[in-house]
């Protein structure tokens, strides 16, 4: 790693803690941007975020943040997007310092709503950075296990090896192990898809579905995620890579995962308003679905559990109803 390059994180919530934890291990100086002036106070002050992750204590030393994005945006050489995507492009309109010379890795797992694009090309279309300057990072990782320093496994996709292998290399350690991959498209359209497929999950446990049936829905959805992909980015990939099936797995079993939660919430008879508003953080697949579904309409995969999850979130379909046509179309 050069020992002078300069990384910086963009956001306040969990992942962006866990990240700014992983690069501690390894990074001299950790740049950190996030909005909330409050909780930057309280983190030089006490160490720790007040709001994520909280067991987590910084040395606020290796620590330059800052809730000015251009201020940091000039400061970085590598910066790592770990705002939720619905906030995103609101966040970047605030820019006034060019991103066309960063390396931008995204660690968002969602779509943009306002363009319903994933991030790297929402990037790439709407602020001209070539794909060479683009990269995504995935799990299977959950950030409450970085927090405890529970092994956990990093997928850094770019389509140059050499940024894709620096950023490797700052965020090793002991417990955290990275590979890499050329595939930045399909990789980012994984951990899009996989949260649709966990809110599918958690709808399943919400009406009472057993363990036999999580293991079809998950099997199911390793296949259509194949077959979604494949529509949009054609290349040789294993779909059974930590990258793919991996990050499926955890986000569709873990109690960890807020998309699991949501869908559990649903399966259980709350609204989505109520539901989001009882969680208080993000579920990125229900922003994700609405976008997956609509590209889906001109590309034309089959897709029953995207279907369905649609139907249930956005047209107010009976759960029960749904899911019951769903496991008649399973594998």
């Amino acid at each position: 790693m050069k020992k002078d390059v300069k990384v910086a994180v963009f956001g306040g919530g969990s992942w962006a803690t866990a990240i700014v934890k992983m690069l501690s291990e390894r990074v001299e100086t950790i740049g950190w941007y996030m909005r909330n002036v409050t909780a930057i106070d309280y983190i030089k002050e006490h160490n720790h975020n007040p709001n994520y992750l909280t067991s987590i204590e910084f040395k606020t030393e290796q620590l330059f943040l800052s809730n000015d994005i251009n201020e940091m945006v000039a400061y970085a050489d590598i910066i790592i997007l770990a705002i939720p995507s619905a906030f995103l492009n609101a966040e970047l309109e605030k820019l006034t310092t060019s991103l066309t010379s960063k390396t931008i890795f995204s660690a968002i797992k969602g779509i943009v709503p306002e363009t319903g694009l994933i991030v790297g090309e929402h990037l790439n279309e709407t602020y001209k950075i070539p794909f060479e300057n683009i990269g995504v990072i995935t799990g299977p990782c959950h950030a409450e296990e970085v927090a405890m320093e529970r092994l956990s496994y990093l997928t850094i996709a770019c389509q140059d090896e050499e940024k894709a292998k620096c950023l490797a290399e700052c965020l090793t350690s002991d417990y955290i192990f990275c590979k890499t991959s050329d595939d930045i498209i399909g990789s980012e359209y994984a951990a899009m898809l996989k949260n649709i497929y966990a809110i599918a999950a958690g709808i399943a446990h919400g009406l009472g579905y057993g363990d036999n049936y999580q293991a079809v829905l998950m099997s199911n959805a390793i296949r259509e995620m194949k077959r979604y992909i494949k529509k949009i980015h054609k290349m040789k990939r294993n779909i059974n890579d930590s990258a793919y099936l991996g990050d499926l797995l955890v986000t569709g079993y873990s109690t960890f995962s807020r998309n699991r939660m949501f869908g559990n919430m649903i399966g259980k008879g709350y609204t989505v308003k109520s539901a989001m508003m009882e969680m208080k953080m993000v579920a990125e697949g229900y922003y994700a679905v609405k976008s997956a579904y609509e590209i889906n309409q001109v590309n034309g995969a089959r897709t029953p559990i995207i279907d369905a999850v649609y139907s249930i979130v956005y047209e107010g379909k009976s759960p029960k109803k749904y899911f019951k046509i769903l496991s008649e179309n399973l594998d």
